[in-house]
């Protein structure tokens, strides 16, 4: 009933920036019952979290490794979540994906396994 469309991937130089899109189209329960989280995954390595945000967009939590630089937020007009990501970095290079599940908590989970309606991914490159 949830599914999810990512848009905003692209080439940027190291120290760039960058803004993710996540549209989402809902059947059945309202855009605001959905917790949504951001993922990434680079070539040979495993799936990360790196941002999720609540279902009111009160909560959010980040990757050690994107805090400061990465700011997730959420339109519920728009049925859109976006991931500004400031000071890009190599190692931000990775397909993104945006996943999300019914919450009935304040807050979102960081862990894979709870998100069921994952988009197709977009894809980002940090390099000179």
């Amino acid at each position: 009933q949830l599914q999810l469309v990512e848009s905003g991937g692209g080439l940027v130089q190291p120290g760039g920036s960058l803004r993710l899109s996540c549209a989402a189209s809902v059947s059945g329960f309202g855009y605001d019952h959905y917790a949504i989280g951001w993922f990434r995954q680079a070539p040979g390595k495993e799936r990360e979290v790196v941002s999720c945000i609540s279902r009111s967009g009160d909560n959010t939590d980040y990757a050690d490794s994107v805090k400061g630089r990465f700011t997730i937020s959420r339109d519920h007009a728009k049925n859109t979540v976006y991931l500004q990501m400031n000071s890009l970095k190599p190692e931000d290079t990775a397909v993104y994906y945006c996943a999300g599940y019914y919450s009935v908590d304040v807050y979102c989970s960081s862990y894979p396994v709870h998100y069921n309606s994952w988009g197709q991914g977009t894809q980002v490159t940090v390099s000179s």
